[in-house]
C-alpha cells in the first residue's frame, strides 16, 4: 500500500532509499544513549540487517510496480497504434474504393512519374496498372501536345499551391490511338512528397455532341438560305432552259452554234441537278423502312450505271457475302447513297480501271453489322482531307458541289450507321457504309 502511494505520488526509488536511511540516522543516536557498548554493536548490526533487507525488498517491489506500470503503458500505446493503423487502413480502403468507383481517370504524379492510378485511367489508355505505374506521364500524351503539357506541368511546380487548373489536350493509348481529354490537376503532398494529383476525363462524346449541335445550327441556316435562293433561281433557270431547247431544235442552227447551244443546255441541266441536291439536303430526310436485300441492292445499282461504266470502260468486280441478312432500311435511300459512292469511284478511276464492291456481315458481339465497301483505283484521299470530305460543300473537284459524301453520311446516320474512309494515296480510296443488321 505504501509503495503504491509513493509510486502514485511520483516518488523516485532513490527518494525511498533515502527515507529508509533516515531511520538509521534516527535510531543509532538513541541506541548509543540507552545501550552498553556491546549491546550497541549488536543492535546496530540488527538495524543494518533489517534496513538492508527492507530496502532490498521494497526496491524489488518498487521496481516491479514500475515495470508493471511501463508494461501497462506499452499495452495501451500498442492498442492505440493498432486502432490508429486499423482506422488508417479503413480510411485508405474507403479512399481507394471511392477513387476506383469513379469513371474518370485519377492519377498522382511525382517528378514526372506516375505513382498512383485508378482502373479507369488504365483502361482509357488500354494498359494494365503495372504498365502505368513507374512510367513518365508524358508517354501517355499525344506527341503534338507533349511539349505544351510538360511546360505547363513544370511551371506549376515552381508556383505556390493553386486552385485546380483545367486544360484540354490529346492523350495517347498503348496502341497509338489518340483521344481528347479534359484534365483537372492540382499540386499537393502525397506520402509526404510534392505531387500533382488530377482527374482525366475523356471528352470525345462531348466534343462530338458539340460538333453535331454546331453542324445542326449551320445546316438550319444553310437550309433557310438554300430554300430561299432555289426558288429565286429555279424559275428564271427554267425559262433559260426552255428557250435554249427551242433554239436547239431550230433547223438553221448548225456547226459551232449548235454545239454551243448543246453545251449551254447541259450546263443548265447541271445547275438544276445542283439545285435539286441543295433542296434535298436542306429538307429533313423522309425514310420509308422495309426489308432490304443488300446484295440484290448492289446488283441493281450496278445495272443502273451499266451504260456509264461501259462508256468509261470501267469494270465492276463484286464480292458479295451470302451471309448478309435482310436488313430493316430504306432501300431507296440506300440506293441513292450507293450510287453516289459508285459515281465518285467512276470519276476517280482511270480509263479501263476497276471498281470493287464488297459486302460483309459482322456479328460484332451483340451489335451485328452489314458493311458495303466501294474501292476505286484513283488518286486516293489525302490525310488532311479525310476529316473534311463529309462536311457539306467541301470538295476537291473543279465541278463538285461538296454535297455527295455529306448526303451519303446523312443517309447512313439516319439508319443508325456511319461511313468510313481509308486511303493510301495514290493507291485509290475505300469507302464503307456501315449499317446495323437488326431483324428485317
Amino acid at each position: 500500500k505504501i509503495t503504491r502511494l509513493r509510486l502514485g505520488s511520483g516518488f523516485l526509488l532513490s527518494d525511498v532509499q533515502k527515507a529508509f536511511e533516515l531511520y538509521r540516522t534516527i535510531a543509532i543516536p538513541l541506541l548509543a544513549r540507552d545501550c552498553t557498548h556491546e549491546e550497541f554493536l549488536e543492535q546496530v548490526t540488527k538495524v543494518n540487517r533489517c534496513l538492508a533487507y527492507t530496502t532490498h525488498r521494497f526496491s524489488d517491489h518498487f521496481q516491479k510496480m514500475h515495470e508493471e506500470k511501463i508494461l501497462e503503458q506499452n499495452r495501451l500505446l500498442e492498442e492505440k497504434v493498432r486502432t490508429r493503423t486499423r482506422e488508417l487502413r479503413q480510411s485508405q480502403l474507403k479512399y481507394k474504393g471511392l477513387v476506383e468507383e469513379i469513371t474518370d481517370g485519377y492519377f498522382v504524379i511525382q517528378k514526372e512519374v506516375i505513382v498512383f492510378a485508378n482502373q479507369a485511367y488504365c483502361q482509357m489508355h488500354c494498359c494494365t496498372l503495372e504498365e502505368v505505374l513507374g512510367r513518365k506521364f508524358s508517354l501517355f500524351v499525344a506527341p503534338d501536345d507533349r511539349k505544351k503539357v510538360l511546360t505547363i506541368y513544370r511551371r506549376s511546380l515552381t508556383r505556390k499551391p493553386m486552385m485546380p487548373r483545367s486544360f484540354e489536350y490529346l492523350r495517347l493509348t498503348k496502341d497509338g490511338k489518340t483521344f481528347p481529354t479534359e484534365i483537372l490537376a492540382k499540386n499537393t503532398h502525397y506520402e509526404n512528397r510534392l505531387s500533382s494529383i488530377g482527374i482525366c476525363r475523356d471528352i470525345t462524346q462531348r466534343l462530338q455532341m458539340e460538333q453535331r449541335v454546331r453542324e445542326a445550327e449551320r445546316m438550319a441556316y444553310i437550309g433557310q438560305i438554300t430554300t430561299s435562293l432555289s426558288h429565286e433561281i429555279r424559275n428564271p433557270l427554267s425559262a433559260v432552259k426552255m428557250n435554249l431547247q427551242i433554239l436547239q431544235n431550230h433547223p438553221k442552227l448548225r456547226g459551232n452554234d449548235a454545239r454551243r447551244i448543246d453545251i449551254s443546255v447541259r450546263e443548265v441541266m447541271r445547275l438544276e441537278r445542283i439545285l435539286s441536291q441543295l433542296l434535298d439536303f436542306a429538307k429533313p430526310l423522309r425514310m420509308e423502312y422495309g426489308p432490304v436485300d443488300v446484295n440484290h441492292l448492289v446488283i441493281s445499282c450496278e445495272e443502273l450505271l451499266d451504260t456509264k461504266l461501259s462508256a468509261e470502260k470501267i469494270a465492276i468486280v463484286t464480292d458479295l457475302d451470302p451471309a448478309v441478312p435482310l436488313i430493316h432500311a430504306d432501300g431507296g435511300r440506300l440506293s441513292q447513297a450507293l450510287i453516289n459512292l459508285m459515281l465518285n469511284a467512276i470519276e476517280a478511276s482511270p480509263m479501263e480501271g476497276r471498281i470493287r464492291i464488297r459486302t460483309r456481315f459482322f456479328k460484332n458481339g451483340g451489335n451485328p453489322q452489314t458493311r458495303i465497301t466501294v474501292e476505286d483505283e484513283g488518286a486516293g484521299v489525302l490525310e488532311k482531307d479525310r476529316q473534311e470530305i463529309f462536311r457539306p460543300f467541301f470538295t476537291t473537284k473543279s465541278k463538285g458541289t461538296g454535297l455527295g459524301l455529306a448526303i451519303i453520311k446523312r443517309i447512313a446516320e439516319a439508319h443508325g450507321g456511319d461511313v468510313e474512309v481509308s486511303s493510301v494515296p495514290p493507291a485509290g480510296a475505300s469507302f464503307t457504309i456501315i449499317l446495323p443488321s437488326g431483324q428485317a
